[in-house]
């Protein structure tokens, strides 16, 4: 047998291993994952968001774990998105991915990373939010398109979240 045909062969098997074994993993992983929860419905009208701004939607990973991709509900795919900040909640409309909505409520902080989840970029460069969902705390991880942008939503966000347990402690039948 030619050795170029016989080295092609066994690149090719190894190959379709390695792309195997990548698609076992990743099932098991939603196996594993199976417990987290539904995510929330995003608004049919969110209204006019406090301040957006387009970017990369990195992964939603377990907090503190930046490794530990959240493969249901699609939320560890890398997408283009854009990040609104709204009154009530955070909108990543993402490309080629479900639109991931997180209610102010659930967000319990924002903090500047460097990286997560097989993105790593300068000093600070990513923004990382921690929510929950169920049970589950989350990470998810966004990198604004333009630097500027950046100040603008970690400002937001912390606005956000300070005001958010003022808001969901007020009983809604009194306003108080």
């Amino acid at each position: 047998m030619d050795t170029k045909l016989l080295t092609g062969l066994i690149t090719a098997a190894v190959i379709a291993v390695v792309l195997l074994m990548i698609w076992a993993g990743w099932r098991n992983r939603l196996r594993r994952q199976a417990d987290v929860g539904r995510l929330p419905d995003v608004p049919e009208a969110p209204g006019v968001p406090l301040v957006g701004a387009d970017g990369q939607y990195v992964a939603s990973t377990t907090a503190g774990d930046w490794l530990d991709r959240i493969a249901v509900h699609r939320l560890g795919i890398r997408t283009n998105a854009v990040l609104s900040v709204y009154p009530h909640g955070v909108l990543f409309d993402r490309t080629g991915a479900p639109a991931l909505y997180i209610p102010a409520g659930s967000l319990t902080a924002v903090r500047q990373e460097s990286g997560m989840a097989g993105k790593f970029v300068e000093k600070d460069g990513l923004l990382v939010l921690t929510w929950d969902l169920g049970t589950h705390e989350l990470d998810t991880g966004f990198r604004t398109r333009r630097a500027a942008d950046k100040d603008a939503l970690y400002d937001s966000l912390q606005q956000l979240i300070a005001a958010a347990p003022q808001e969901h402690s007020q009983d809604p039948q009194s306003g108080k």
